[in-house]
């Protein structure tokens, strides 16, 4: 049995239980603004291995008359370990607002081949697939395999070692793109040779103009990058601007902004603001309006979540009030305390926002949980946390 959070306000989702076979990674969160309800995304594995995911879970939770975020649905298993072995990863939610469709990203994988193997081999084994609801998720579609349906993206896809979507969700702009953060592998050699062989990882977007019709892959990031999300803002000129906030090797995160809809990101200079763990962590980044402009104005400030400690440890959140300035990052508020990994945020409205997390008391895969909390919250946390690291 998994520990419960130590801290009140943070609910468990997913609970997992190695020994019975049941290992839940990579949270996706939505929140469905008319239906007033979160759904909490997952994968399933029977280990803590991503080569033995067998199924993309979902629970909904609703606010209930104290005001206390509830998640008593039974689990549902939408995509599961297909008769052939092809087994789904990395859920990515986006909602198209005219449609009013929830479309739930992933790949699907061949076998137990592991991302390693395929990086290896330059052989890449994964599909591009979605499900989607139109009844704010009480039932889905079958598989859409778009890599099938679409030879643009099969032939694209098929010049890269392996990808994947997100983790975490997509967006809708306000001119009504939707944007799916994407990463790639992918070899700088022509020939592939064994005597030039080298492959880097690339963050890029998968994006549509026309309500989800048609997908085309965008330009990949010019700096080593990888798992990634991706945010709307507006600058002083009214003028929209995609965010874009990568995973990397390096000590600090990699940020990038597009003015062109999310095809073509240019690098932000680091201002080494955000730190990296040892090892590279997914995070979490969402724009939302300044809380006295009032609901209806568009978004210009980000959050973002990631751990804040280089052992994965200690999970935060940080504001910008000037996006365009990455030196303008303010320091964590610490969220969760203890081991923590990915993180998706989610903002809900009237300066409210959710976190779902991985978290635990010796690991961060003993549970997914969410949390809860206001704008005046990290506003107060920001102002009084100080933050300190295990590793030198």
């Amino acid at each position: 049995m998994a520990n419960k959070p130590s801290d009140p306000e943070l609910k468990t989702i997913f609970e997992s239980n190695e020994k019975e076979g049941r290992v839940y990674r990579i949270p996706a969160l939505f929140y469905h603004r008319e239906k007033k309800i979160l759904l909490a995304f997952a994968e399933k594995r029977k280990t803590k291995d991503d080569a033995h995911t067998f199924a993309l879970v979902m629970k909904r939770g609703k606010e209930n008359k104290e005001k206390v975020w509830e998640f008593e649905e039974p689990e549902r298993e939408l995509v599961k370990k297909a008769d052939h072995g092809d087994r789904p990863m990395n859920p990515c939610p986006v909602f198209e607002k005219n449609s009013k469709s929830l479309l739930l990203f992933f790949i699907f994988v061949e076998g137990d081949v592991s991302e390693k193997k395929q990086i290896k081999n330059y052989d890449n084994k994964a599909r591009l697939c979605y499900i989607e609801s139109t009844d704010a998720g009480n039932s889905w579609s079958e598989v859409n395999y778009l890599s099938e349906k679409q030879k643009e993206i099969e032939t694209e896809s098929k010049t890269w070692a392996t990808f994947a979507v997100g983790p975490g969700h997509g967006l809708q702009a306000h001119d009504g793109t939707l944007i799916v953060p994407v990463h790639g592998y992918y070899s700088s050699c022509c020939c592939r040779s064994w005597c030039c062989y080298f492959t880097y990882q690339y963050a890029f977007s998968l994006y549509s103009k026309d309500q989800g019709k048609i997908w085309k892959f965008g330009k990949m990031l010019q700096t080593n990058s990888g798992e990634c999300q991706m945010a709307e803002f507006f600058d002083d000129g009214d003028k929209s601007v995609i965010y874009c906030n990568a995973r990397t090797v390096g000590s600090y995160r990699v940020e990038a902004v597009s003015q062109d809809g999310g095809n073509e990101f240019k690098p932000l200079v680091s201002a080494d603001k955000l730190v990296e763990t040892c090892t590279g962590c997914q995070g979490s980044v969402v724009s939302f309006p300044p809380p006295d402009e009032g609901q209806d104005q568009k978004p210009k400030w980000l959050l973002y979540s990631h751990p804040t400690d280089t052992c994965r440890k200690d999970l935060g959140v940080y504001l910008n009030e000037s996006p365009h300035d990455s030196t303008t990052w303010s320091k964590p508020w610490i969220i969760n305390r203890g081991p923590s990994g990915y993180s998706d945020l989610v903002y809900m409205d009237d300066g409210w926002f959710a976190c779902l997390m991985e978290c635990g008391e010796k690991s961060e895969i003993e549970q997914i949980a969410v949390k809860v909390f206001s704008y005046h919250e990290v506003k107060q946390g920001i102002e009084k946390e100080e933050v300190t690291s295990c590793c030198p």
